[in-house]
């Protein structure tokens, strides 16, 4: 059996510009100066209070619990007025769908995403029941700690050799390569593919339709 671990935002949804709005929004609300685009990009992936803490520059607990609030705040109200925001990219359902038919693949999601958030969007798109495994930040240490695959690998009874996670930034593979898996880096998400190269990305893929022939080359 084969497990493909895939992250979400930048990997399977296109968020950016959602997330960053939320950041600019939660930062200045709270009277603080906001972080630019480029450094919100560079923290999706993270858990929330680890991404608030290092965009804020702080370890004062109570400030990050505010941030944190603020933000989720600011993403429920967007789910009323623009649920539309959360598109999986192109060629994503369809591998999806592939990987979902085959007898010998189980398919997983680790993310930085809370795990109510994960069950909404996968309901969204239709995909809710494809996936075996959820792994988030409610019960496991934020990435790049190998602890949401080590739990994903559990959960399903397939080992290191076996498993593949998917991402587009380095807390992705960083977390792939601690747990031993191999991994595929996407080069249309938030880290540039150099990056994700250089952390011990196994391979890259630039369009989902090349999904199939990356798993095929590292673990069949």
């Amino acid at each position: 059996m084969i497990l493909v671990i895939f992250d979400m935002d930048g990997t399977l949804i296109d968020t950016q510009a959602l997330i960053t709005e939320h950041m600019t929004a939660t930062f200045h609300g709270l009277g603080l100066e906001a972080p630019s685009p480029e450094k919100s990009r560079r923290v999706i992936g993270l858990s929330l209070p680890v991404a608030m803490a290092h965009l804020a520059d702080t370890q004062d607990a109570v400030l990050v619990d505010q941030l944190v609030e603020a933000y989720r705040g600011h993403y429920r109200a967007s789910l009323v007025t623009d649920a539309s925001r959360e598109a999986l990219f192109p060629g994503a359902l369809d591998a999806l769908k592939r990987l979902n038919a085959r007898d010998d693949v189980l398919l997983g999601i680790a993310t930085g995403k809370g795990l109510t958030g994960v069950h909404r969007i996968l309901g969204l798109h239709g995909v809710a029941d494809y996936f075996t495994t959820l792994q988030t930040p409610d019960h496991n240490p934020s990435k790049p700690h190998p602890g949401m695959v080590q739990s994903a690998m559990a959960e399903t009874g397939v080992d290191a050799a076996q498993t593949v996670m998917i991402g587009d930034t380095t807390f992705d593979i960083e977390m792939g390569v601690a747990a031993g898996c191999k991994t595929i880096g996407v080069t249309w998400g938030y880290h540039e593919p150099r990056e994700l190269i250089a952390v011990g990305a196994s391979t890259m893929i630039d369009r989902y339709d090349q999904l199939d022939g990356a798993i095929r080359q590292l673990v069949e």
